[in-house]
């Protein structure tokens, strides 16, 4: 019976030491994670309106929650107003070790400003909050606060301060996944390379106009492009391997009249590694 009392009483010390050193993250305000139901109080914050969980204003950047922490910073609130999870119940007790020094927090804001983090002991002990500036503005960015010189300290209430400033007029600041982990941008995709185009037209008018006075193909994504121009008895008239070359409809320094003429070009990508053969016939309208 005592053995068993012993055993008991054993158990239940294991429980409550893992209950009370055991730390409630990361703060996803999530339904079903951490910080959507804890019992935040906000302070030093005018009327102290409370801290909203609320859909997420940008899923398309670095932060995909579904639904994050709203904060808003009133006119005549204090340059520290924030606001701070229930002593113990919330983010539970901790020690500051090697796997949990390195706090971070997502923050979406429109003005630039400290964001401040400070820990609490259970006799409301602390080292101060440590600040961190945000460097983008409407847009999810991810801060990171190094607590490594609280090694060894236990700790069980988390306090934010969403923008550490004076102010002139309301702010709303967003905050999501403290204590996650390092967020990584996924590898840039290698661009997609283009095959060359090419086209090409079958009249022109090289009347002097203005108006469609030179004749080139029509092509994209080329490197390289190679055209020749035929009378309709197979005598060259015109040959170029300039990309940017065009034929006035000329040969030997003398106008050619009004007829078909024919057109012969390959051009391709040195990306890619595609070439495009084309024949057509060019009708020269003057």
């Amino acid at each position: 019976m005592i053995k068993a009392l012993k055993f008991s009483l054993f158990f239940l010390l294991v429980c409550f030491y893992s209950a009370s050193f055991g730390q409630n993250v990361p703060v996803d305000f999530e339904f079903n994670g951490n910080g959507a139901w804890w019992s935040w109080r906000v302070f030093e914050n005018g009327q102290n309106p409370p801290l909203e969980v609320v859909a997420n204003p940008d899923t398309s950047g670095i932060n995909k929650s579904p639904w994050v922490a709203k904060f808003l910073a009133q006119a005549n609130g204090a340059p520290f107003a924030g606001c701070e999870t229930k002593h113990g119940s919330d983010i539970g007790s901790f020690t500051i070790d090697q796997s949990n020094m390195i706090i971070r927090i997502m923050v979406y804001k429109s003005n630039i400003s400290d964001v401040g983090i400070k820990l609490v002991r259970s006799d409301n002990w602390s080292l101060g909050e440590i600040k961190v500036m945000n460097t983008k503005i409407n847009e999810w960015e991810q801060l990171t606060f190094d607590f490594s010189s609280h090694f060894g300290l236990t700790y069980d209430q988390l306090v934010v301060f969403p923008d550490f400033s004076g102010r002139f007029s309301e702010n709303i600041i967003y905050f999501d996944n403290i204590f996650d982990v390092e967020y990584v941008a996924p590898p840039e995709e290698p661009p997609t390379l283009a095959d060359a185009t090419l086209t090409l037209p079958n009249v022109f008018s090289p009347n002097g106009d203005g108006v469609n006075d030179f004749y080139s193909p029509k092509f994209t994504n080329a490197d390289w492009i190679d055209w020749s121009v035929y009378s309709r008895y197979g005598q060259l008239l015109f040959k170029t391997k300039s990309l940017t070359e065009k034929w006035n409809g000329w040969n030997f320094n003398k106008p050619l009249p009004d007829g078909v003429y024919y057109i012969v070009a390959e051009c391709g990508s040195d990306e890619t590694g595609n070439v495009v053969k084309k024949r057509s016939s060019i009708h020269l309208v003057k």
